[in-house]
């Protein structure tokens, strides 16, 4: 049976962080496009995933690269001008988390590693696997194709635009991962069923799309400086940004406010450039939120530009 999506981003992501941990082992330091390619090749693209978008992108590889950033922010991969690197965490991560139900459960629940799980160590005489197709992704741009190319079957025409896209997805699709929070201690294990089974029926839903987003959104309004902001109204600053779940295709933002009243509209790129109020509309009066106190996450679709709070 076909897996859907987000089951087959899951372990893409899986994939990504063995790439990684095999790139310590051999002593390879590898780009954001090696690592994805390699993923993708482990982990092909079913026939949804495939179809290529505008500007040549494979739909499933554009999921993939908007969800890595849930691996920044679980604290197990590092994005550097110069590539990527994984942490000790996020190497031990593959081996608590050594399937696909476990994997997926601990990235969506923000469950650490427990501190006894091993960094783990290159087998003897072990030598990097890369698999075919990845390295005909890895083929510079420079090199000329032969003259007379065999046609190719539209899965190979997706991995090869996979290739030459690698690149720009990854300058593109800058997620808002600047600021790494710290994790709570270890869940028990009565919480790590329902985590687990919750993301089961994730994988059992309809594959996930995927649109342009913003490089960033900002919630600015007179609550800014309570959330560790310089000034209120600026939504240039990094307490003020949201951050994009990509299953959900919501940017979400969650603080700790007392009760009051407050205002606010939805900012994107740090700028008012473009900046959304009531009712999703452009430069529109304020939202309003009339507070009783506690925790409170604000939601933004930016497909439909609707705003929702609880």
């Amino acid at each position: 049976m076909a897996k859907s999506t987000a089951e087959n981003t899951y372990l893409r992501l899986k994939t990504v962080l063995d790439v990684l941990t095999e790139g310590v082992w051999s002593g390879d330091a590898l780009n954001a496009g090696q690592v994805l390619a390699e993923a993708t090749a482990r982990v092909p693209f079913n026939e949804h995933e495939a179809e290529l978008l505008s500007g040549g992108i494979p739909r499933g590889h554009k999921t993939l690269t908007s969800a890595t950033a849930k691996l920044v922010k679980a604290g197990w991969l590092i994005k550097g001008r110069s590539g990527w690197t994984i942490t000790e965490d996020g190497m031990r991560a593959t081996v608590a988390f050594p399937d696909a139900d476990s994997f997926a459960a601990a990235l969506d629940a923000g469950t650490p590693v427990p501190a006894d799980t091993p960094v783990p160590t290159a087998p003897k005489g072990f030598v990097r696997p890369v698999s075919a197709a990845a390295a005909t992704l890895q083929v510079p741009a420079t090199e000329e194709a032969p003259k007379k190319a065999a046609r190719k079957a539209p899965a190979k025409k997706a991995a090869s635009a996979v290739g030459k896209a690698a690149k720009a997805i990854e300058d593109a699709v800058e997620p808002v991962v600047k600021a790494v929070r710290k994790k709570s201690a270890a869940k028990d294990k009565a919480e790590t069923a329902p985590a687990a089974s919750a993301a089961a029926e994730r994988f059992e839903d309809a594959d996930v799309e995927t649109l342009p987003q913003p490089e960033a959104v900002a919630v600015a309004g007179d609550f800014n400086t309570i959330l560790g902001a310089p000034e209120n109204w600026a939504p240039q600053y990094d307490e003020a940004q949201m951050e994009f779940d990509f299953l959900d295709q919501l940017w979400k933002k969650s603080a700790e406010l007392p009760a009051g009243f407050y205002t606010f509209k939805i900012a994107l790129n740090r700028s008012w450039a473009e900046n959304y109020g009531a009712f999703g509309t452009f430069d529109g009066p304020n939202h309003e939120l009339h507070h009783a106190g506690g925790t409170v996450t604000i939601r933004y679709n930016h497909a439909t530009r609707d705003i929702t709070i609880n």
